[in-house]
């Protein structure tokens, strides 16, 4: 239990409803953005190989969602490298918002990949996302622009801001948790 956020792995009765309250983050921010051709944009296609992680509140209400890579699959971005945990689809139900939700969910990646041996948490968010970009320097995610932009098959198609949270220090000592 993270403040008043339950958070855990989804199940598979629960996709539909993720995939729902992520439109609803994004388009609540962004504006609507059509409706969505990649597949990892559902929850079900992600949970075949990735953590679909929730945040569920006191009421048993979903409130909001992340996904993260798990060790030994591809990662969620090309140019990820092997020792970060990387993440995608970060988003809170826009009536759920400013009770700590978001930062709850970034805590918990931050905590599990420490966990599990990485060496840091690596993301990609969009230049317009400022309210995001708080959040991630507020927790202590460092911008790294020489790493920006979406990347496919070595090509770069979309400008994306790169954020990582290093878990070890250049000595490569263990940073300590927040």
């Amino acid at each position: 239990m993270s403040g008043d956020v339950l958070i855990r792995l989804a199940r598979p009765d629960e996709f539909e409803a993720i995939d729902t309250l992520i439109r609803a983050a994004y388009t609540h921010d962004y504006g609507e953005k059509g409706h969505a051709t990649d597949a990892m944009q559902f929850a079900s296609t992600r949970a075949q190989n990735y953590d679909v992680w929730v945040a569920e509140d006191a009421t048993g209400a979903l409130v909001g969602s992340v996904t993260t890579r798990r060790i030994g699959v591809p990662p969620l971005h090309e140019d990820v490298r092997a020792d970060e945990l990387d993440l995608r689809l970060l988003g809170v139900a826009p009536e759920a918002r400013r009770r700590g939700i978001a930062a709850a969910l970034m805590q918990h990646v931050i905590n599990n990949a420490r966990g599990l041996g990485w060496h840091g948490v690596f993301l990609k968010t969009g230049p317009g996302m400022t309210g995001a970009h708080g959040l991630y320097e507020h927790l202590g995610f460092i911008r790294v622009p020489e790493r920006d932009g979406l990347w496919i098959g070595g090509r770069k198609v979309l400008d994306l801001f790169t954020y990582v949270y290093p878990l070890v220090d250049a000595a490569g000592s263990q940073r300590l948790a927040s």
